[in-house]
């Protein structure tokens, strides 16, 4: 079931209700569970996540996962373990035992085959059809495999252990183990002086493994195909051969991974470079507390050497907030701490610590200044962006568009727009050459360039810095100033700046229904001084301020 990459639909914290209603349904499932082993596995304080997953053939799994590791999976209302479950409790569930070389099929998904099972002296495990099992591997009892029994184990001998044994489900070393902390199975080593057979006969190990292996492939051969199935010989969970398309198809696969490893390595050292650098060259203490996003945007970005891009999406992070996370556990060089709801800024930096003294700044990019300061009017001054107003054509306007080959989506400066239209009325011989109504007929967008960065194109109108006045107890009136983050400007510098124009008090808000955005709100109606500071100092044109009109006459406050 877990061969191939699964889908995540959702990743969520567990309530109290749910969290104690899994612990019931865990107990019910595997009663030999004691109450300390269910309270470690369900801690009551320790906080456990519900991920929806969707697997590779559609199938709609829920998986418990504490401590980044998945516990339990249920699908079609049925609980079942996972290896990491198994490693702490190997006497969960019976037990089948298979030679090393299954498990290579196992992972690839294949089942247990019954000609692979090795037979204990004591016989095999009491199960029915549809009981969900374990297997193993011999001389360690550290299960390696969770799935559900294809038959009773009386239907096993009366077969002559041929056929289906288990249908595996999930193996140690496919995507749900990876989704966890990809640790290994520990050594568990089997009770001295227990007997084992192989299909009723006395085996050992270093003398037999291979012949036995070799065995089971030959027998699970003869076996009838049903017509219409693809039996690709799961002979011992599948020891045989693949296709040559399978097999090209499987070291494609593999190389794909391995390539995506390496580029998650790559981009997990330039992350790291890019942190070092800017905690040591861009930062400073005056600066303390810093919004995250703003440390990204203002300095690890600006210490991105040149021809290369930094993309923290490619990284085995996946989010700033989880790098940042083990920056401060593994590496104790800052501490992150969220000092408004869902904001989270750092703190504190420990520029003594040995990692960042020792680190050598790349000389391509050591001394060169941040291109966006702090706010403060002591700093250099702050370079806006260049915003551009641009066009995409729209479906109504295709056909006119399309003797230039511009299509539908298609983004273009208003002096193409004029000249493909002036072109096609000169050639269709249409009565007003100038007509410019075709702009008001497209769909606008917008471009944004950042010093030092690649434009930015989106579709719209572009959000203007928003300036409003709202009453808050006893009819005082605070200035509220919205959007900063979309020109760059770092609101938390702005806040600072303004605060010190006006000497009024200030702080930052959370924009309710926006995540990790925030607003800064300082105490009076300073629109007008708000207005001074970001067209006079940080050079933001006066047409994307919105709210400018409600300033009071002559700047004074109310």
């Amino acid at each position: 079931m877990f061969a191939r990459q699964f889908r995540v639909k959702s990743n969520t914290a567990i309530k109290g209700s749910d969290r104690r209603k899994l612990k019931a349904d865990i107990s019910a499932a595997f009663p030999s569970l004691t109450a300390d082993e269910l309270s470690e596995l369900v801690p009551n304080k320790e906080e456990l996540n519900v991920v929806k997953i969707y697997a590779h053939k559609g199938d709609s799994v829920t998986l418990y996962v504490l401590h980044k590791n998945p516990l339990f999976f249920e699908v079609e209302k049925r609980l079942y373990p996972t290896v990491y479950v198994l490693w702490r409790c190997p006497a969960l569930l019976p037990a089948f035992r298979t030679w090393p070389p299954v498990l290579q099929k196992l992972i690839g998904g294949a089942d247990l085959m019954l000609p692979g099972v090795v037979v204990p002296s004591s016989g095999l495990p009491d199960v029915k059809p549809g009981d969900c099992c374990s297997v193993t591997l011999v001389n360690n009892r550290a299960p390696v495999a969770v799935g559900t029994a294809a038959v009773s184990s009386g239907e096993m001998h009366s077969l002559g252990m041929k056929g289906r044994g288990v249908c595996v489900l999930h193996a140690y070393m496919d995507h749900l183990w990876a989704f966890g902390d990809k640790s290994g199975p520990p050594s568990l080593p089997e009770a001295e002086g227990e007997g084992q057979e192989v299909n009723g006969e006395d085996y050992e190990v270093d003398d037999t493994e291979e012949e036995e292996v070799e065995k089971c492939e030959e027998e699970e051969e003869e076996e009838e195909q049903t017509p219409g199935e693809k039996v690709t010989g799961q002979a011992c969970s599948g020891v045989e051969e693949l296709s040559l398309a399978e097999q090209e198809e499987e070291r494609g696969n593999e190389e794909e991974e391995a390539n995506q490893d390496d580029l998650k390595e790559i981009m997990d050292a330039l992350l790291l470079q890019c942190f070092l650098h800017a905690l040591k060259k861009k930062v400073k203490k005056s600066e303390l507390p810093l919004l995250t996003s703003t440390f990204l945007r203002n300095h690890m970005f600006s210490c991105c050497p040149s021809g290369k891009q930094l993309d923290i999406k490619k990284s085995s992070y996946k989010k700033l907030s989880k790098f940042l996370q083990a920056m401060q556990k593994q590496h104790n060089l800052v501490r992150v701490k969220e000092l408004n709801k869902g904001v989270e800024s750092i703190v504190e930096v420990d520029w003594k610590n040995r990692e960042l003294r020792c680190f050598n700044v790349p000389a391509e990019t050591g001394d060169e200044a941040s291109p966006v300061q702090d706010g403060g009017e002591a700093e250099p001054p702050y370079h806006p962006p260049e915003i551009t107003t641009l066009y995409s054509v729209s479906s109504r306007l295709e056909p006119l568009f399309l003797d230039a080959k511009k299509r539908k989506g298609t983004i273009l400066q208003p002096a193409e727009v004029r000249h493909i239209v002036t072109e096609y009325v000169k050639d269709n011989e249409l009565v007003d050459e100038n007509n410019k109504k075709a702009l008001a007929r497209m769909q606008e967008c917008y471009e944004v360039v950042f010093p030092g960065h690649a434009p930015v194109r989106k579709k719209g109108h572009i959000e203007p810095i928003d300036i409003s006045v709202a009453s808050r107890g006893s009819n005082k009136k605070v200035t509220l100033i919205k959007n900063l983050d979309v020109y760059g400007l770092d609101p938390a510098a702005v806040a600072t700046a303004l605060q010190r124009r006006v000497q009024a008090s200030s702080n930052l808000q959370p924009i309710p229904g926006s995540k990790d955005k925030v607003l800064v709100q300082i105490q009076g109606n300073q629109i007008h001084q708000a207005g001074n500071l970001l067209i006079d100092h940080y050079q933001i044109p006066r047409k994307y301020i919105q709210g400018l009109d409600k300033a009071p006459k002559g700047g004074k406050k109310k």
